[in-house]
């Protein structure tokens, strides 16, 4: 009977900790990277030049990295490899800036398997695409992002990429999970529509944070209230395009829309041959990495290169 006490005692405890796991915000303003894979010649994954480039971002100003999304060809890498990279970009960052872990997929129980028994110490969340290639129905991706939100010891961002996944998520679909899941922290939003993504910055929920998923949308998506962008082009220019999300945060636009109109001309370059394959050049060009992708990605054409290698030459930024 003495041991009760103690047992209640243990019980609060351990729901006090759940609850606080479960309420865990995530502050996802300013700029968000999402981590290339640099590779080899012989198509093994290149960890010193990883290395290099998570240093690179810890030293100008990155607020958040984003490990193993889209922008890193994860479908190409074994589980193996994704864990090793997981853990050596934890171990680097050592605490500095929070990282979100790519968790995406389009069978909702093995995700939430994965969700229940992967160890995502040093993870601050996660980032769920839309399910791809079934093209579910909105309430099959209310129920399956229901179900994330359900597993998730951390809390979930939503990836809403048509262009990818063969399927838009509608403002009624991301107001709803964003009112239902207190989970549920943020969306992606690289739709393109910028109506779209308007009525949901207007209708959201106070603290539910809508990032942009492109970097052309980036400083007019800021303007109408969205917490920043989860940035392609930051893996090579974080200090400068970092410089142009804070101004555009700290509403000082003309210099935000300056910076802007000078990048133009890379945003267009970095996807006109896929993305990774823009930025990886942009990145080969400043001596970081090998111009290496795994198929079935190829690198960009030549005349892409050399375009992007003209305006790195001519580009010159005062930044913050």
């Amino acid at each position: 009977m003495r041991q009760e006490p103690f047992r209640c005692l243990n019980i609060i405890i351990t729901f006090v900790g759940y609850l606080n796991i479960r309420m865990k915000k995530i502050n996802l303003k300013g700029l968000g990277v999402a981590l290339i894979t640099p590779f080899q010649a012989n198509g093994e994954v290149d960890y010193l030049a990883l290395s290099k480039i998570v240093d690179y971002q810890l030293q100008n100003g990155t607020d958040y990295l984003v490990v193993l999304g889209t922008t890193a060809e994860t479908p190409t890498l074994t589980p193996e490899e994704q864990q090793q990279i997981k853990q050596s970009v934890i171990k680097q960052v050592n605490g500095k800036i929070p990282i979100i872990l790519g968790a995406g997929g389009n069978n909702t129980a093995a995700l939430v398997h994965k969700l229940k028994t992967d160890d995502l110490s040093g993870i601050d969340a996660i980032l769920s695409v839309v399910p791809y290639y079934n093209k579910p129905s909105q309430e099959g991706i209310y129920q399956h992002y229901k179900a994330i939100a359900q597993a998730s010891p951390l809390p979930v961002i939503l990836y809403n990429v048509p262009g990818r996944t063969g399927v838009n998520m509608t403002v009624e679909t991301t107001l709803r999970l964003a009112r239902d899941f207190d989970t549920i922290a943020g969306v992606k939003e690289s739709s393109g529509n910028m109506t779209q993504i308007g009525d949901i910055i207007k209708n959201k929920p106070a603290g539910f944070q809508v990032i942009s998923g492109d970097d052309g949308f980036a400083f007019p998506l800021i303007t109408l209230g969205a917490s920043g962008v989860i940035s392609v082009i930051g893996n090579a220019l974080p200090k400068e395009f970092g410089c142009m999300v804070r101004s555009a945060l700290a509403g000082d636009h003309a210099q935000a829309v300056d910076i802007h109109h000078r990048f133009t001309e890379l945003f267009k370059l970095l996807f006109v041959d896929g993305s990774p394959a823009g930025v990886k050049s942009m990145l080969h060009l400043m001596g970081y990495i090998q111009n290496e992708l795994r198929l079935p990605l190829i690198p960009a054409q030549i005349t892409t290169y050399e375009k992007i290698r003209c305006i790195l030459q001519e580009l010159r930024i005062q930044c913050c």
